[in-house]
C-alpha cells in the first residue's frame, strides 16, 4: 500500500466522525519509513496533519507528508496546519486534493511553497474528491450534500400491491445502507414511510447494535401525525420533525414525544423541503441521506435538492399496476427532460447491483 492510500484509508475512518470539518488522512514518511500517521478528530479537535506530526515528533524533519486534503492555513477552532508543518521541518507535500474553501483555496499550498517545502498535487484525486464531497458542497453552499436512495424490485417496484416492503434488496445491500448511514450526518423519510414502515432510522452493526455515533433524524412530517409508537423514538440519538402547522397543541404533542420541531411551512400547506434542507445546513449538516419514500423522493427531484442517487436494484419481480415506484412528484413531461446521471459506478452487493451516479455533471457544489 502506498502512503497516499495509506492516508485515504485513514480519512475513511474519519467519514462520519470529522464533520463538519472533511475527513482527511495524513502520512508522514521519511527514509521510505512511515514515522506518523492521523485523521481528522471530531470537531474541534486536531487536524489529520497534527496527529500524524505528534506521533513523528522530531522525526517528521525532513519527512516528506502524504494528506488527502490541502492543508488549511487559516486559524479556525484549532491553528493553522500550514504552520504545524513548516514548523516541522517537514521537506515535501503530497496532497490529493486543492480544499475548496475559500478560506484555503490553494493558499495552503502557496504558504507551503512560500516557506520552501515542495508540494506535489494530484495522487489519489478521485477518492479524495468523493471523500471531501459533502464538504465542498457545505462550504460553497451552505447547503448538505443530498444524496437520494431506495431498493427497487426488477420491475422497479418498491413494495407489493398490499404495500409489503421486507425485504427488497438482501443482507449485503442492507449492510452498506447501514454503512451509508452511518456516514451521513442525517437521514432525512417522510411520515408516510414511518407509518407504514415503522423503520428505526438508525445506523447499525452487522449484529444489529446501534453505532455509537448516529445521524440525526428527520422526518418531514406536515401535519404532525408522528405515532407514539413509532420505532425510531426508541432509538440512540435525535430527532427532528418537520411540520407546515402551527397548531400549537401538534408542536406541544410532538415535544413530548421528545423530537425537536421545526416548523417550515410551505406555500401548498405542506413542508418547505427547501427551507428545511437550507435549516440543516445551517446547522452544519454537510451530509444528507435520504430514505424516502416516494413522495418525498420526487418532491426532492423536483426541486432539484437532491445531488447524488444510490439505487439497489434486486432480481425479484413483484408487479401489480398499483404497486408503487420509488419516485413520485411531477416528474418528467417529456423523455428529454429526464434526469440522467453522471459519473455512474454499479457495484454489486449478493445478487443485487447499487447503480450511484450525480445530478449534475462535475462537483456537485450546487
Amino acid at each position: 500500500m502506498s502512503p497516499m492510500q495509506r492516508a485515504l484509508e485513514l480519512a475513511r475512518q474519519a467519514v462520519g466522525v470529522s464533520s463538519p470539518n472533511p475527513p482527511v488522512g495524513a502520512v508522514l514518511v521519511r527514509d521510505g519509513e512511515v514515522v506518523g500517521e492521523g485523521q481528522t478528530q471530531p470537531p474541534g479537535q486536531a487536524h489529520a496533519e497534527i496527529v500524524a506530526l505528534a506521533a513523528a515528533g522530531d522525526r517528521a524533519r525532513s519527512a516528506t507528508l502524504y494528506v488527502t486534503l490541502e492543508p488549511c492555513c487559516h486559524q479556525g477552532r484549532t491553528g493553522p496546519c500550514t504552520e504545524a508543518i513548516i514548523a516541522a521541518g517537514v521537506a515535501e507535500v503530497h496532497a490529493a486534493i486543492p480544499d475548496p474553501s475559500s478560506a484555503v483555496d490553494g493558499r495552503g499550498f502557496d504558504r507551503l511553497r512560500n516557506a520552501g517545502i515542495t508540494v506535489t498535487v494530484g495522487e489519489g484525486a478521485d477518492d479524495a474528491a468523493e471523500l471531501a464531497e459533502p464538504h465542498a458542497k457545505h462550504v460553497n453552499t451552505g447547503l448538505p450534500l443530498a444524496t437520494g436512495k431506495f431498493a427497487i424490485s426488477l420491475d422497479g417496484k418498491i413494495a407489493t400491491r398490499s404495500g409489503e416492503s421486507r425485504w427488497i434488496s438482501g443482507e449485503e445491500s442492507r449492510r452498506y445502507t447501514h454503512e451509508l448511514r452511518a456516514a451521513s450526518d442525517a437521514i432525512l423519510a417522510g411520515i408516510e414511510t414511518v407509518i407504514v414502515d415503522n423503520p428505526q432510522l438508525s445506523a447499525r452493526d452487522a449484529s444489529g447494535a446501534p453505532l455509537p455515533r448516529q445521524p440525526v433524524r428527520v422526518i418531514v412530517d406536515s401535519r404532525g401525525r408522528l405515532p407514539s409508537n413509532a420505532r425510531l423514538l426508541s432509538e440512540p440519538g435525535t430527532t427532528l420533525v418537520a411540520t407546515a402547522t402551527d397548531d400549537a397543541r401538534v408542536t406541544e404533542r410532538l415535544n413530548g414525544l421528545g423530537v425537536e420541531v421545526l416548523h417550515h411551512p410551505g406555500s401548498d400547506g405542506r413542508v418547505d423541503l427547501a427551507g428545511l434542507v437550507r435549516e440543516l445546513g445551517r446547522r452544519g449538516m454537510t451530509s444528507l441521506f435520504i430514505e424516502g419514500g416516494g413522495t418525498v423522493l420526487g418532491s426532492m427531484f423536483d426541486l432539484g435538492l437532491i445531488d447524488k442517487v444510490v439505487g439497489f436494484v434486486a432480481p425479484m419481480i413483484i408487479g401489480g399496476a398499483s404497486a408503487p415506484g420509488p419516485v413520485g412528484g411531477l416528474g418528467a413531461d417529456r423523455m428529454a427532460d429526464a434526469l440522467r446521471l453522471h459519473r455512474v459506478k454499479i457495484l454489486r452487493f449478493g445478487d443485487d447491483i447499487a447503480i450511484t451516479g450525480y445530478t449534475r455533471d462535475g462537483k456537485p457544489l450546487s
